[in-house]
Parts: structure tokens; sequence; C-alpha cells
């Protein structure tokens, strides 16, 4: 397809919960993002693999996910997408599921992050 998906997980991968669950049984993303990457407490960012950005928010599943580390993984993506040529992207209304994070707030944070740039940014809703 020509876009590329993008979710909100925790920095231990669990991705047990919502679309973060139905990708990693789609993908396997749980085992492939620890068998490729270290995260670090507090270093969030995108984790791309398979097509997927994995937009790591909070350091752990119990923790919530914060509007300031949503805006981190959204400007690490970026320059994923700037380096990558990516134009297209779908995503849920990322944070306001579990997180509870406010989507008025969270479409702020994404126009802020890509209002300079080339790409096509879709909200997909169930």
């Amino acid at each position: 397809s020509k876009y590329v998906i993008a979710h909100c997980i925790s920095g231990d991968f669990t991705l047990g919960a919502g679309l973060a669950k139905k990708i990693n049984e789609k993908y396997d993303m749980c085992n492939k993002l620890k068998n490729r990457f270290q995260y670090e407490n507090g270093k969030y960012g995108a984790y791309l693999i398979d097509g997927v950005f994995n937009l790591v928010t909070k350091d752990t599943y119990k923790d919530k996910a914060t509007y300031e580390g949503l805006k981190k993984a959204l400007e690490d993506m970026k320059v994923n997408l700037y380096y990558l040529n990516i134009k297209n992207i779908a995503i849920p209304k990322l944070g306001c599921g579990k997180d509870k994070l406010e989507w008025n707030v969270v479409e702020g944070i994404i126009h802020d992050v890509f209002d300079d740039m080339d790409v096509n940014i879709e909200v997909c809703v169930l």
C-alpha cells in the first residue's frame, strides 16, 4: 500500500492491547522490536519495522503517554519520513484510547510537527 502505519507503543515493547496488539499479532512486532532495538527510559522515538512506525510515547505499558512524549516520537518520525521520502502515513487517534490523551490537543501537536512538510496524514477511526 502507499501508506505507512504509525501507532503508539511503550518502551518495554509489550504491545498487549488495542491496535498495538493487532499489529503484534500480524507482524510479530514485539519480538522484532526486542531483537533490533534496546530502549532507554525517556528516549521517546519512532521505530520503523515492516512499514510500521512504532511510536514510543511512554516507558512501560503501565505508564500513560504524555503530550511531550508523543511530540518527541512524532519529531523523530518526521526525520525518518524526510530521509526515507515517505509521503503517506495512516494513524489512529494517537494516544487517545487507553492513554486518554485529548484528540484536539494531539491534532494540534501533529499540525505543529508536520505543517512544514509535504506529507499526507490519514486519520483512521474504527
